[in-house]
């Protein structure tokens, strides 16, 4: 059982790190609003700018971009059809974003649970020898409360870098889907003029 306790703890890190390094490159701030599509919006002032912003959507894809391409194509809509589109298409991109921090809030979870699986593994060995001899064997007593320190430290050392990523991925998607919702109203706004348009609402 104690090579199944480190065999699952070794897999448990390497899938968390994997998803660390994906949620970071995935989750890279100019990649998700990039700094040319937010230029397009500054000088997109009115509907014959909006071919503009089109091309630079197209050229650079991004979240951001899709939700912007689908205001473009909906501005002959009323005001209240094309806001819910792109709500609706937000909620999408912003699930997209969110895809794999589950899988990090789960590791949080179970890994502190593996090294307590592995503290009772070496809890048994340790007091179990001593039972079955009679007698307290100092090398097996030692090697219980090795792999009792070492399955609980590897689950820490597993769970405490994967709490802090996945908070901090996750307070990042809020300030992405934030400026988001703020580049969309701005361009709504400027071509709904006289209107006043409510963007995209952040997930929850």
């Amino acid at each position: 059982m104690e090579p199944v306790v480190y065999v699952l703890l070794f897999v448990t890190s390497v899938v968390g790190l994997t998803f660390i390094v994906e949620r970071g490159i995935a989750l890279r701030w100019r990649r998700v609003v990039p700094t040319v599509i937010e230029s397009a919006v500054e000088s997109c002032q009115s509907p014959e700018d909006v071919a503009m912003l089109r091309r630079v959507c197209q050229q650079h894809p991004s979240p951001i971009g899709r939700l912007l391409l689908l205001a473009a194509e909906h501005l002959d809509w009323p005001k209240a059809e094309t806001v819910d589109a792109i709500q609706t298409r937000a909620r999408q991109e912003i699930t997209r974003l969110e895809r794999g921090l589950v899988v990090l809030e789960i590791i949080v979870g179970i890994a502190p649970l593996l090294g307590l699986v592995g503290t009772i593994l070496g809890m048994m060995t340790a007091f179990g020898n001593v039972g079955q001899a009679g007698q307290i064997d100092p090398a097996e007593l030692a090697k219980g409360i090795s792999l009792i320190l070492r399955a609980t430290l590897l689950g820490l050392l597993i769970a405490i870098p994967s709490l802090v990523f996945w908070s901090y991925y996750t307070k990042k998607v809020e300030s992405v889907a934030v400026e988001m919702e703020s580049l969309c109203d701005e361009f709504l706004s400027r071509q709904y003029r006289g209107e006043k348009v409510q963007g995209p609402k952040s997930k929850a």
